[in-house]
């Protein structure tokens, strides 16, 4: 997808004046920088909050494939959330805090730092991630949802924390999320290389995917409610993913089974 691509990219460029490098992952995860934290709308909703629908995935996959797909994704968000330590004097947001706190801990930031780990790596870069030291993710998931976001801002006191030390209009500015692609340009070229694919019938991935859901995506992008994972993928994202894994399976001679 685009927004694995140019982190691969943006490592290659830092890789030519450096060695290593700092990364901010799991500062979000343990401070509270995502927008789930503070839509309360998204906040309590029984889910992982950067999938909330599942729709579009059954969409773009074939009938029959995956049945418990749904049931798998629930097991693993109730295990996640009744694994939670909580006080009994919590009150209802400090308790869905800390559920929080172990949902993007455990599952969104391992793909982040998966993710992190093979784009530098690949281009020869060692990157280190200071907020993910055991040490204070431990002192962070105790720490009161007030002091976290203190003043009402994302990472409030990590931005306290850094005053007098980062410039102010970096300590103040809004939180932005990593950028994807806007130009129509990158759609356009996400929808001819999926038709090509779908239209050779020996790619392997058509055993798994259903062309008219894909169809469907293209002729209505805007109607996917809401980013199908993270903050902003959307449909020209989707169809970046299908492209692929289409090549994975191709490059590794990948047979499926079903």
């Amino acid at each position: 997808m685009d927004i694995d691509s140019s982190l691969l990219l943006f490592c290659r460029v830092i890789k030519q004046d450096f060695t290593v490098a700092l990364s901010g992952e799991c500062a979000d995860e343990l401070f509270g920088g995502y927008p789930w934290y503070h839509n309360r709308g998204i906040l309590f909703e029984d889910c992982f909050p950067w999938s909330r629908e599942q729709d579009v995935r059954r969409q773009v996959l074939k009938s029959g494939l995956l049945p418990r797909g749904e049931e798998y994704v629930r097991q693993r968000y109730l295990d996640t959330v009744h694994a939670t330590d909580t006080l009994p004097d919590d009150c209802p947001l400090d308790r869905r805090m800390r559920e929080m706190f172990r949902l993007n801990f455990y599952w969104f930031m391992q793909c982040l730092l998966e993710r992190k780990d093979r784009c530098s790596m690949y281009s020869g870069l060692e990157v280190r991630v200071p907020f993910c030291d055991w040490r204070l993710v431990d002192y962070a998931y105790n720490m009161p949802w007030e002091i976290k976001a203190l003043h009402g801002r994302e990472k409030g006191v990590i931005r306290k924390a850094f005053e007098g030390i980062l410039p102010d209009d970096i300590v103040t500015r809004k939180k932005s999320p990593y950028p994807k692609t806007h130009n129509p340009a990158y759609m356009r070229l996400c929808v001819d290389r999926i038709r090509e694919i779908m239209d050779d019938p020996s790619r392997r991935i058509n055993e798994l995917i259903a062309k008219d859901g894909v169809e469907d995506i293209i002729a209505h992008p805007d109607a996917l409610r809401s980013p199908w994972y993270g903050q902003l993928m959307k449909a020209p994202q989707i169809l970046a993913y299908l492209i692929e894994v289409d090549d994975w399976l191709e490059r590794y001679d990948v047979r499926i089974v079903i």
